[in-house]
């Protein structure tokens, strides 16, 4: 389930998973893809995560990419997140939906944010289409998750309109150090 760290920023989440910490070259990898029009980079990180794609249980019914605002897309010309999804479904026996979920409005950009700036920032930005998650398990898929309010915002969206559960994966996401 997640440590209790973790837990705290991702309640609607039934579960949250990434595929390596991001820090040295996969930091790099989101990096060039999301910020430098590398889109080629995506392939291969969603082949690590079908390799890496433990078992779910239950298992997901459908993907569904977080997405980007319109005009987000217009300048960078792809949403990282679809790019990531649409390759995982091509390795694994699910299928990705684009349309059951969308932002409202233009967010700013999260990077830079406190945790409860981050989630202050996506609260309400998302909507779904009911008629296309009703009580089914979806699975979000973004590039990565740092406090996880946009994962979080996104869920509450989905679980209100009918989704069943909705559970997270990412490429990375960065290490928590705790005090003792």
């Amino acid at each position: 389930m997640g440590c209790a760290w973790c837990s705290r920023d991702t309640v609607p989440l039934k579960e949250l998973r990434a595929v390596c910490a991001f820090e040295g070259a996969a930091r790099e990898a989101i990096h060039a893809l999301k910020y430098e029009g590398m889109f080629g980079v995506a392939q291969p990180l969603a082949a690590l995560m079908a390799e890496r794609f433990a078992d779910w249980s239950p298992e997901p019914e459908m993907i569904i990419p977080i997405p980007l605002h319109p005009e987000r897309v217009k300048e960078r010309g792809y949403n990282q997140a679809t790019l990531l999804a649409r390759y995982l479904c091509r390795r694994l026996p699910l299928e990705m939906d684009e349309a059951a979920l969308w932002r409202t409005r233009d967010t700013r950009p999260q990077v830079g944010l406190d945790r409860l700036q981050r989630r202050q920032n996506v609260a309400g930005a998302f909507a779904a289409n009911g008629a296309r998650i009703s009580g089914r398990r979806v699975l979000l898929v973004d590039d990565v998750c740092t406090s996880g309010a946009t994962l979080a915002a996104a869920a509450e969206s989905l679980l209100e309109n009918g989704a069943r559960s909705v559970s997270g994966y990412c490429f990375a996401r960065p290490t928590v150090k705790v005090e003792i």
